[in-house]
């Protein structure tokens, strides 16, 4: 399976949030949301990074609890790990285990085209898994 039947299930819309934004705002924004991550975006779409709960959680702990006055961009993950749609789900959960990241732009010509997280990811392994055994049982019952 494919992250691109990922993003065809739950949709493409990627939370985003500028750079100069607020650490402050961007919790809110998170919380209004509903969401573990935003993509830090410039002004023409680059991503610059992902601000996720975590970075947030540092920061705080960082700063004595006054983040009213950090910007996005002294917090949030530089190192973005990114997929492709076309990656298989298989291989993002394993580079997501390994950088023990809980959320992949995916990311198509420099693109930012969708996101997705590790809950997606494990829902996806999980169904397929399900459909594979579901296809073995009905393969020994044939031959029984």
């Amino acid at each position: 399976m494919k992250v691109k039947s990922i993003l065809a299930d739950k949709g493409s819309a990627v939370h985003r949030v500028g750079p100069a934004r607020t650490l402050l705002a961007a919790a809110h924004d998170l919380k209004r949301l509903g969401v573990g991550a935003l993509v830090v975006c410039g002004e023409s779409g680059q991503v610059h990074g992902l601000l996720t709960e975590r970075d947030i959680v540092y920061a705080v702990a960082s700063h004595a609890g006054d983040v009213s006055e950090v910007k996005v961009s002294d917090a949030m993950t530089r190192r973005v790990v990114t997929c492709d749609p076309d990656d298989e789900v298989a291989e993002v959960m394993a580079r997501m285990t390994v950088h023990r990241t809980r959320h992949v732009p995916v990311m198509r010509d420099g693109a930012l085209v969708g996101i997705v997280s590790i809950g997606d990811v494990v829902k996806s392994r999980l169904e397929s898994m399900q459909a594979d055994s579901a296809v073995l049982r009905q393969a020994y019952l044939a031959s029984r």
